[in-house]
């Protein structure tokens, strides 16, 4: 968590538009629902392009070479992390497994 703090604290934390929608999708107590949007609302949406689907698509079916099924939203932020040479923070299992296949930067 330490690396996490450091990183808000150093500006060099971005987050994508479904990352934001996953977290707040899951909180059905909207005080913590409001809590939540306010503590992510300093961080603005990476824009995405084209080409980040498109990597993303390649990706998916590197790791389904591998025998490793990755998730829509879990491959799209592998390919985000690749094309802009991001270290992704998650304790996620499943998108972990993913970038274990695809050697991407994670903690």
């Amino acid at each position: 968590m330490i690396e996490f703090e450091e990183a808000i604290a150093g500006g060099r934390v971005s987050i994508i538009g479904i990352i934001r929608q996953e977290v707040l999708s899951g909180i059905r107590d909207k005080g913590q629902f409001l809590r939540t949007r306010q503590a992510l609302a300093p961080f603005l949406d990476e824009e995405l392009a084209t080409d980040d689907y498109l990597e993303a698509a390649r990706l998916f079916n590197l790791c389904l070479d591998h025998g490793v099924q990755c998730g829509a939203v879990d491959i799209l932020i592998a390919a985000v992390a690749v094309r802009r040479n991001f270290t992704i923070l998650t304790y996620d299992q499943a998108l972990i497994r993913c970038l274990k296949v695809l050697r991407i930067p994670h903690l």
